[in-house]
């Protein structure tokens, strides 16, 4: 099942589902996704039920899928993009056995059409490529096995990051605020089960393909993740309850063969140059610049729509 979120002048937006093709709604039961979130149960299976959509869905009326969110976290579930931007950064993790994880800005996403403002072009900006998951309420404690009914919804997200400010703060040993600001979300979330056999193991084996300026950048499959995003559910709840509604973001999505699939950030193409060349080439995205990222099944589908968004400047952005 697929779900959308309209724009209607609140915070939160319209509930919708929508049909298989993403070309028409209908109107939910249920107000909001975070209303659905919270009592999950008592609300799909009316959902469920729903097979008429009587209304065309217009692209520029759509919201992200959960507009805003109790809490957004964040991990770095692909071996082989960490290991790369450790090589480059020179950083020396201590090894361990539990998936990498930071708490984000939440109370905000972007929608897949938004403009995406940012006060200069300084600040070495990326886009970053990932899936992720919505959870409805999970007990602290949880097992990962018990974790996977938790996952009500997967989505697709550009986590923005600012890389030149991401360095200084991370020395300081707290975490980013400057350096990630709000992320976006592709149009549509879908229920695991939507995704058929691109759903194995709590991990989704679509490609996502990336093109920056209307080339292609990217197309890494999100299949090999270190951890499933039950792990990483687990991980999270390790010490505290999660509130229905958390989102769970996988990381740059990024295979071993990074050179032949391409990248889903620009801070990894310039790790692969400073590997092979010495230097890194390719620059960070300048105002005016556009990215589209769109998960593919083998027939060519686009389960969670597609982000298409440009960079520009805060001072002249009005929303």
């Amino acid at each position: 099942m697929r779900f959308a979120t309209l724009r209607d002048g609140t915070p939160d937006g319209r509930l919708v589902t929508v049909s298989a093709d993403g070309t028409r709604f209908a109107t939910a039961p249920v107000a909001t996704m975070q209303a659905l979130m919270e009592d999950w149960d008592a609300h799909f299976p009316t959902l469920l039920a729903i097979d008429d959509y009587p209304h065309a869905l217009a692209e520029h009326v759509v919201a992200a899928p959960l507009p805003r969110a109790w809490q957004w976290l964040d991990a770095s579930a692909y071996p082989a993009h960490g290991a790369l931007m450790d090589e480059v950064t020179g950083v020396k993790k201590p090894p361990v056995d539990f998936p990498l994880m930071y708490q984000g800005a939440s109370d905000r996403f972007y929608a897949a059409t938004d403009a995406i403002p940012f006060p200069s072009e300084d600040l070495g900006i990326d886009f970053e490529g990932e899936f992720g998951v919505i959870v409805d309420a999970v007990p602290m404690g949880i097992s990962a096995d018990a974790a996977m009914a938790h996952i009500r919804l997967v989505v697709q997200i550009n986590d923005w990051s600012l890389r030149s400010l991401a360095a200084p703060e991370m020395k300081t040993g707290f975490g980013w605020v400057w350096a990630k600001p709000h992320c976006s979300m592709a149009p549509f979330a879908v229920t695991p089960d939507a995704l058929g056999a691109d759903w194995q193991d709590g991990r989704v084996c679509l490609d996502l393909q990336v093109d920056w300026n209307g080339e292609r950048f990217g197309k890494a499959n999100g299949r090999p993740m270190a951890y499933g995003f039950h792990e990483l559910v687990a991980r999270a709840a390790r010490t505290r309850d999660l509130v229905a509604g958390t989102i769970i973001g996988s990381g740059t999505v990024s295979n071993e063969n990074f050179r032949e699939t391409g990248s889903s950030c620009i801070a990894e193409r310039r790790g692969i140059e400073i590997v092979d060349q010495g230097a890194a080439v390719t620059q960070f995205m300048r105002f005016g610049d556009t990215v589209r990222m769109a998960g593919v099944d083998a027939a060519g589908r686009h389960p969670f729509g597609v982000i298409d968004q440009q960079v520009v400047s805060s001072q002249h952005y009005r929303p």
